[in-house]
């Protein structure tokens, strides 16, 4: 029997303030992102950086994520919602963050801050790159626990109803009357398929242990980077096959091509000429 999706987004209410999970999941990002990069500037990773100026950079890579996620998503994914409703740009806690806006964005806060440093653009990315991946995951699953960018149909036993994608009479159905369906076995053709624990898994765990340990080792430039692109667009390309796309856009060509896996090409080129690119770069960080 497939699992009824009944998370509520928001996690506390502090008064009149609802603090929803989704931007818990954000702020255990940063934490983490933090922690694992102190311990590699400890480590010496990136020589001549004190954790002071570690910090500077996570200040400016989270301003980098959250600008560069939101205005990604209303550019790339919904323009058009976003013109007819301005306010809704402020809305984070209901979701709408790309991946891809969200790298352009720290790329940009990494290029300022390396600027400043009077060090190479990839000895900084190499370095932020294995502290990616968690934030990945987390805010995959902030997108489950919103019960949003849901998978498509499946009679796999590991369906998950959303209550959200379920058509009438369903969809105006109280929680309890929805589970005496589900008990009823009525929703079992509606289930999907949780494919943001699948981003989560791929994009966050999988991700973060090959890069973590794929970096322990030193490696020439543009490598790590290289590695992160190319483990990216290839989960996320996976991935889209089992997603569906946003409504808005539906599929782009050929019955079956998405947005994300269209921004993922690129990203799938990109990492693999930076592998190619790393054979004749220096190392940065010697042996210990």
């Amino acid at each position: 029997m497939p699992l009824l999706h009944q998370i509520n987004p928001v996690a506390l209410h502090l008064g009149p303030l609802q603090v929803h999970w989704y931007g818990l999941m954000y702020l255990l990002a940063f934490v983490l992102a933090w922690w694992l990069g102190r311990r590699r500037i400890r480590a010496g990773f990136l020589p001549g950086v004190s954790e002071a100026g570690f910090g500077d950079l996570m200040f400016y890579g989270m301003l980098g994520v959250i600008l560069g996620g939101r205005i990604g998503y209303i550019l790339f994914y919904d323009l058009g919602t976003y013109l007819k409703h301005p306010l809704q740009v402020f809305e984070v806690w209901n979701g709408g963050m790309s991946f891809h806006g969200g790298l352009i964005g720290v790329m940009l806060a990494m290029w300022y801050w390396a600027c400043k440093q009077g060090m190479h653009f990839f000895d900084v990315a190499d370095f932020i790159a294995p502290l990616v991946p968690p934030g990945l995951g987390f805010g995959r699953i902030g997108n489950f626990i919103n019960g949003e960018l849901w998978g498509k149909l499946t009679d796999g036993s590991w369906g998950v109803v959303f209550p959200q994608s379920l058509p009438p009479p369903f969809n105006t159905m109280s929680a309890s009357e929805l589970q005496v369906q589900l008990g009823a076995g009525a929703l079992n053709p509606f289930a999907r398929h949780p494919s943001q624990l699948y981003e989560a898994f791929l994009e966050g765990l999988v991700m973060f242990l090959a890069l973590w340990f794929f970096s322990k080792k030193p490696r020439p430039r543009f490598a790590v980077s290289g590695m992160f692109l190319l483990l990216y667009g290839v989960f996320r390309f996976i991935i889209e096959f089992v997603r569906i796309p946003d409504e808005q856009l539906s599929y782009l060509a050929f019955g079956w091509l998405t947005m994300g896996q269209l921004l993922s090409v690129p990203l799938i080129l990109a990492g693999l000429f930076l592998l190619w690119k790393s054979h004749t770069s220096p190392v940065l960080r010697a042996s210990t």
